[in-house]
């Protein structure tokens, strides 16, 4: 059994604890009987630590790794991939637990838990996240302290001390690594296929747009150059919906261009005053971006739609930031084609009639489309319409039993409503689907969009003025575009009604939404500038730096700045100027200060010996161990003893044990 005695026992408790906090942020997306498999692993290596049991034989080793990944094959349906890849990564690291002999397979247990932290980035890339993986890694860290063998092998605080020592002394240069070193892309950008997202579909019915009313999830942010414009006028476009079936409006084929053709032959002109802003979006699984209108970004790999959003060549599957300049009042398409039209007019073939023949009134008493439109918008602000997240259920022909019979409902209800009395009077339209609004954070100065932003409005086309934006639920419930949803339903109380511990319900109370902002600030910092920090913010913040650069001047840079780094490193470690002296004066302070607790004080002018006599005295329990740190001290301050500051520290450690927390004595 001697070669169980070739881990240390710190070691192997610093490797235990540091598997718990290595896998329990994995939890959250790993089958949960991954708990029982450690939970074996690890009542199976104390046993064979404390010699009632025997390590594995090859049989029963092949055959917990043979049962471990028909698990994963069944919980994940494969064994490559990235889901089933990180299961079967945090199992084999559970696994090597059982087989620990050496300190070889130690090492290898702690590089593979330096590995295994990295990848709960896959699913959890926010600062709180990064702030937790440090405790896994200092853990690991005092693991393979304990392994060396060291005075410190008995002594767990002192480990874990000198471990986070370390990773502080790493964090200059892992920050001057961030900063110069070429940006690759990290191992969490790789798309996980089992990620749920959760966001606008390329398609609406009133009830898809009702469930994202109740999610407080952060759909993405945006940070204006100048003044941010007002919450009335923020209409971000995400996807334009111009086919009908009855009960769902979705994206028509033609629309749908693909990066391997053209976009589209669209025509607009840009006309006054730009908005210039960057939005940092969250992962959503959808190539299609968010944009005021008309954006264009001068970002690689996004471009301008025929329908005027902005599109990613791939998925949004992490963190996206990206610059867009937007014309509010450019003039869109004032010729349309043939194609767009004939989109923009759709309709089934039948059904709704009721409403078909109200549109064919309003077009013949309307002396054109403006005037159309101005009495439609009318209709919906005078008539007892209302704005509601629990509509009144429809029937087949859902456009006339909303408007005629129920009139109550919310952004999709009007946005298809009105779209579809436009189409019935001739006049092409589509429905517009985004968001509309956001929260202005003013400790950072941007606008937070949340999943119950959604919203749908209408735009329609005028010969020689192209498409025109309107919104009719700004009709029926102004409160709506000017405050944003909590303010347009507080009657109804429905407000994120199935979140009852979302901070965003709570907003009225002043300090929890101080603290909410400042800790939102603090996150959208951490996503602009450490998650965002890509090859192209890299080069022009270095040049705003440093001038003109290229990689070879960064080269130099970079190992310039880490020997210099390294070198302060090691004059700190060394620290030629200090005196062991120094040392044993320190520990006599901490000597003084422990008994100081027990309301013991030296003299001025009494000798360590004679304060230790008395100290030893008044406290006749520990009267050993203060008498043996005194003639310690002594015989290597005074006597010539080989000085060993570590002796000292033994020594007082002994005495911290023995003395009560506190205990006044009257002297």
């Amino acid at each position: 059994m001697s070669q169980i005695q070739t881990i240390p026992r710190i070691s192997l408790i610093w490797l235990l604890v540091a598997q718990v906090l290595v896998i329990l942020p994995h939890l959250m997306h790993l089958p949960l009987w991954i708990i029982g498999l450690w939970g074996v692993c690890a009542g199976w290596r104390i046993q064979v630590f404390r010699m009632r049991a025997r390590f594995p034989s090859t049989i029963e080793r092949v055959g917990l790794l043979l049962g471990t990944c028909v698990a994963v094959f069944f919980s994940r349906g494969s064994l490559i991939g990235l889901d089933g890849g990180v299961l079967l990564l945090v199992a084999m690291f559970t696994l090597k637990l059982v087989e620990l002999r050496s300190q070889r397979d130690a090492l290898v247990l702690i590089f593979l838990g330096f590995f295994v932290v990295v990848t709960a980035y896959l699913f959890d890339d926010n600062l709180l996240a990064a702030l937790y993986s440090l405790l896994p890694i200092t853990a690991l860290l005092a693991a393979l302290i304990g392994l060396q063998q060291s005075t410190l092998a008995t002594r767990p605080r002192a480990t874990l001390k000198l471990a986070g020592v370390l990773l502080l002394q790493a964090l200059p240069l892992m920050v001057l690594l961030f900063v110069l070193f070429p940006r690759l892309g990290p191992l969490w950008s790789l798309p996980n296929p089992n990620k749920a997202f959760t966001g606008l579909s390329d398609s609406m019915a009133p009830a898809d747009i009702a469930e994202l009313s109740q999610s407080d999830a952060l759909a993405f942010r945006a940070s204006f150059t100048g003044a941010v414009p007002e919450r009335r006028d923020l209409y971000w476009r995400a996807l334009t919906l111009e086919h009908f079936d009855g009960r769902r409006w979705s994206q028509s084929t033609g629309a749908q261009s693909s990066w391997d053709g053209r976009p589209g032959d669209v025509q607009w002109s840009k006309q006054g005053d730009t908005l210039d802003y960057s939005i940092v979006m969250q992962p959503s699984g959808k190539p299609w971006l968010f944009a005021l209108d008309v954006g264009l970004s001068s970002q690689d790999g996004i471009r301008q739609m025929n329908d005027f959003r902005l599109e990613s060549r791939k998925p949004v599957l992490q963190n996206l930031l990206y610059p867009v300049t937007s014309w509010p009042q450019a003039i869109r398409q004032t010729t349309l084609p043939d194609s767009v039209r004939q989109r923009a007019l759709q309709l089934p073939g039948n059904g709704d009639p009721r409403t078909r023949a109200w549109a064919e009134e309003l077009r013949h008493s309307s002396e054109g489309p403006e005037q159309l439109v101005a009495n439609l918008l009318r209709h919906f602000n005078q008539e007892p319409y209302g704005y509601t997240l629990r509509p009144p259920p429809v029937g087949q022909n859902s456009i006339d039993e909303f408007l005629f019979r129920t009139r109550k409902g919310f952004c999709a209800h009007y946005a298809g409503a009105m779209t579809f009395v436009l189409r019935s009077a001739g006049i092409p339209a589509r429905v517009v689907a985004g968001y509309q609004g956001g929260e202005l954070n003013s400790a950072g100065n941007y606008v937070s969009v949340h999943q119950f932003d959604a919203h749908a409005w209408v735009e329609y086309w005028l010969p020689e003025k192209g498409w025109i934006s309107v919104d009719p639920t700004f009709q029926v419930a102004p409160e709506r575009i000017e405050y944003g949803l909590e303010q347009a339903v507080e009657g109804e109380q429905s407000f994120l009604q199935n979140s009852p511990l979302s901070l965003l319900r709570y907003r009225n109370i002043d300090w929890i939404n101080n603290l909410r902002m400042s800790w939102d600030s603090i996150n959208y910092g951490w996503q602009r500038w450490v998650l965002g920090y890509k090859g192209e913010q890299q080069l022009q913040i270095l040049q705003r730096w440093f001038g003109q650069l290229d990689w070879t001047r960064i080269a130099l840079l970079l190992v310039g700045g880490g020997a210099a780094l390294l070198a302060l490193v090691a004059l700190f470690m060394f620290r030629p100027w200090h005196r062991q002296r120094d040392v044993q004066q320190r520990l006599l302070q901490r000597f003084e200060r422990l008994l100081a607790r027990q309301g013991l004080r030296r003299n001025n002018a009494e000798g360590v010996r004679a304060f230790a006599s008395r100290a030893a005295q008044q406290l006749p329990g520990q009267a050993l161990q203060i008498n043996h740190f005194a003639e310690l001290f002594e015989a290597q301050r005074y006597a010539g003893a080989e000085p060993a500051p570590q002796a000292l520290r033994v020594a007082l450690a002994h005495l911290r044990r023995a003395l009560p927390w506190r205990r006044r004595i009257k002297e």
